[in-house]
């Protein structure tokens, strides 16, 4: 099973950020959306994992979260990775916060351990919105980083837990389902 760790923000934070991308997703690029209840954070992706090992990244994540309290995900502004001009992912940007930064740390430290390679690259907290289809080309993003600037993204949200996360890719895009959850203090 395809696997990764998640901050999932409440219904009405995901449908207030969902919202906000409507004039992006009405020019109709070739995107693949997540609908609202699907836009998380990920603190770490764990990739393809046998599913005999559930009840040990569940303690894992338990270690992970241990004494970390409830974070507030204060969203503001849209982008794209790696840009706007070449995009392959659609986001909501996060602003920095400590405390997010140190449970992403922890998460990875611990996962480390049981053979889940730490991040090379520096962790930058965004809701995902949306991945390029694999069949589309640049010249289909003509108007996409004036239509991300034009965007007025913004919600605040406490996150009161941590959660395992099963992703199963389909044609119309991943469908995510809760495997294991940890309450933040």
């Amino acid at each position: 099973m395809r696997l990764f760790v998640a901050l999932t923000p409440p219904p009405d934070a995901q449908q207030a950020v969902w919202e906000a991308f409507a004039p992006v997703r009405a020019r109709s690029y070739p995107m693949k959306w997540l609908p609202p209840g699907g836009i998380h954070v990920t603190l770490k992706f764990l990739g393809e994992v046998e599913e005999g090992r559930q009840s040990e990244l569940a303690h894992a994540l338990g270690e992970a979260v241990t004494g970390a309290r409830a974070v507030t995900l204060v969203v503001s502004g849209a982008g794209a990775f790696p840009d706007p001009l070449r995009p392959r992912v659609l986001w909501a940007g996060i602003a920095p916060d400590p405390a997010i930064e140190l449970l992403a740390d922890r998460v990875e430290r611990v996962f480390d351990r049981l053979g889940f390679p730490t991040e090379a690259r520096a962790f930058r907290p965004h809701l995902t919105l949306g991945r390029v289809a694999r069949h589309a080309r640049p010249r289909d993003f003509t108007g996409m980083a004036a239509a991300l600037e034009g965007l007025r993204v913004e919600a605040v949200a406490v996150v009161d837990g941590v959660e395992l996360v099963k992703s199963v890719l389909r044609p119309d895009g991943a469908a995510y389902e809760r495997v294991h959850r940890e309450r933040l203090s």
